[in-house]
């Protein structure tokens, strides 16, 4: 999908996290301490490095534009989506596969979210 230039470069992060949603049901499949133990790590430095970063932007740039009525429940998906995968890095501390899962099917479905609802909502309020 062809998004407007302001939107185009987090677009393009999004790939790249649903690339680690993938290692991270991949590595829940196997039921390898090992692997999950390795994915816990990359989840928590690619957390720091990509996604948290991604969504400052997102908090402090873009989701201020949603505040009318209409746009309100886009928002708070957002925030609560962020919050909760937030929330996860402890359990991805202790490399706990449970945590591990939720987090993959979360980041997945927060990326599908944001490129179906709130990128379309937002590019018709960007210039």
């Amino acid at each position: 999908m062809k998004r407007i230039p302001a939107l185009q470069p987090l677009s393009r992060e999004h790939h790249t996290a649903l690339t680690l949603a993938k290692a991270c049901e991949r590595a829940v499949q196997s039921h390898d301490e090992g692997l999950v133990g390795k994915t816990c790590q990359r989840v928590i430095q690619a957390f720091s490095d990509e996604l948290e970063p991604h969504f400052q932007i997102e908090e402090q740039s873009l989701l201020p534009l949603l505040h009318s009525a209409e746009n309100k429940l886009l928002e708070q998906r957002t925030m609560e989506d962020h919050q909760q995968l937030r929330a996860l890095l402890d359990g991805l501390q202790q490399n706990d596969i449970e945590a591990l899962d939720s987090f993959g099917k979360l980041l997945s479905a927060h990326v599908r979210f944001e490129e179906r609802e709130l990128f379309p909502a937002l590019e018709g309020l960007l210039p």
